[in-house]
Order: C-alpha cells, then sequence, then structure tokens
C-alpha cells in the first residue's frame, strides 16, 4: 500500500519510515505512545517552512512585475489548508493515514486539516531522505502545477487584513487563543484578533489555522465592510 502512494508521489524513499511517519497522526502515537511512536507534528513543522520557501522563489522568479502583496497573497492561496487537502485527495492520502481510534471514529480521514498537515508532512519526510531535490521535485509535480495568475482560488483573510491596516502606522494586529472545545480528536479552536489591543474580530475552526482565518474575516467585516 505504501508503494501505491510512492507511485503517486513519484517518489521511492530510502526509508520508509520517514514516510510512515509522516502518515502518523497524533491520535495514533498517543494512543502507542509506549512504543515511542512519534507524530508527525515536527515534520509538518519543517514542511511548512520548506513548501513555502520553494513557492516563494517559484513566484519571485516567475512574476518579476508583480508586487509583494501581491506575491505573499498567491504564496498563501497555494499552500492553504483547502488546496493541500486537494493535493491529499489526488494521492488518496485518507486511505493511508495512521489514525487513533477515535479520529477514525470522527472521520479523520476526511479532515481537510489532517490531510493538508500530511501533505506537507510528506514534503518534510521527502526532503530529509533525499534532500531538496526530493522534496522540490513532489512541490513542483503537486503544488506549483496550479498557480493562480489572475484570479485566487481562496481568500487568505490573514493577509488582506494584515495589509488593509497597515495602510496606517503604528498598527499592530495580534492573534489570541480564547480556548478549545471537543475532544482531542475532534477539537474546535477559538481565536479573536486584536488591532492595538482592541478585540476587533472572533472566529472558530478545525484548526488554529482556520480560527485565525475566520477571526480575521470577521474583523474585515467590522472594520472595512468587506
Amino acid at each position: 500500500m505504501i508503494k501505491d502512494l510512492e507511485a503517486l508521489l513519484g517518489y521511492e524513499f530510502s526509508n520508509i519510515q520517514l514516510l510512515q511517519n509522516a502518515l502518523s497522526h497524533s491520535s495514533y502515537a498517543n494512543e502507542r505512545y509506549h512504543n515511542g511512536l512519534k507524530s508527525n507534528e515536527r515534520l509538518e513543522f519543517l514542511g511548512d517552512s520548506i513548501l513555502g520557501m520553494v513557492v516563494a522563489e517559484y513566484l519571485y522568479r516567475n512574476f518579476p512585475d508583480r508586487p509583494e502583496g501581491e506575491l505573499t497573497r498567491m504564496r498563501a492561496d497555494m499552500v492553504c489548508e483547502t488546496a493541500l487537502a486537494g493535493i491529499a485527495a489526488k494521492w488518496g492520502l485518507g486511505a493511508h493515514m495512521l489514525l487513533g481510534k477515535g479520529e477514525e471514529a470522527f472521520g479523520g480521514r476526511s479532515r481537510p486539516s489532517i490531510l493538508a498537515d500530511a501533505v506537507e508532512s510528506i514534503i518534510a519526510a521527502s526532503y530529509l531522505d533525499g534532500g531538496m531535490d526530493a522534496a522540490r521535485g513532489i512541490i513542483d509535480r503537486f503544488v506549483l502545477t496550479d498557480v493562480p495568475v489572475s484570479k485566487m482560488h481562496n481568500v487568505d483573510y490573514k493577509t488582506a487584513l494584515q495589509e488593509r491596516v497597515q495602510q496606517k502606522k503604528n498598527q499592530l494586529l495580534a492573534y489570541r487563543p480564547l480556548g478549545e472545545l471537543g475532544p482531542d480528536h475532534h477539537k474546535e479552536f477559538m481565536v479573536e484578533v486584536l488591532l492595538n489591543g482592541q478585540v476587533v474580530g472572533q472566529g472558530s475552526g478545525s484548526s488554529k489555522k482556520k480560527a485565525e482565518q475566520a477571526a480575521a474575516k470577521a474583523a474585515m467585516q467590522a472594520l472595512f465592510g468587506e
């Protein structure tokens, strides 16, 4: 089954344990903590940075006339949860995920946040296994094939809010977590966004990133009617 996934990725791992680690959700690792199994969270952290850098370099080189703000929006659109979950669907990644019993029962195999995180983890695993060429190959084949040249696929409300706020000097935006609801396998995160210390929006979502986007969207509506 792993071989099928490698075929879809277009990359064969020398250390297959790296790929298995990339597929191990925290719910699965927590149920097997006594075996010393690690989740894919550290790989996700690394993969997020690698993906962002490769996409940023591509946009910089291929769109020399686009201003920084537009390049930022394009990059955010290409690496957002929706875009990465779409890539995971092409790989049939849900079927390969290693999930805990609770996450499995609550439909974790189709949760966009889990799938998007796993894509970033696989990119990191390929980097650790075969270097930047291996990671860049996967990104080239699956991420850089759909560049939002004329119209964004998804709105990045955090970036949009930051740009609107920065039109005035000495403005400070900050995101503050309000708490979490639900069990580990089905959490709902709550976040508020503050402008110069004042709350201007609140939001919730199945991940911290989604909750921040929801809060930024609420702030855009409250401050600018958008």
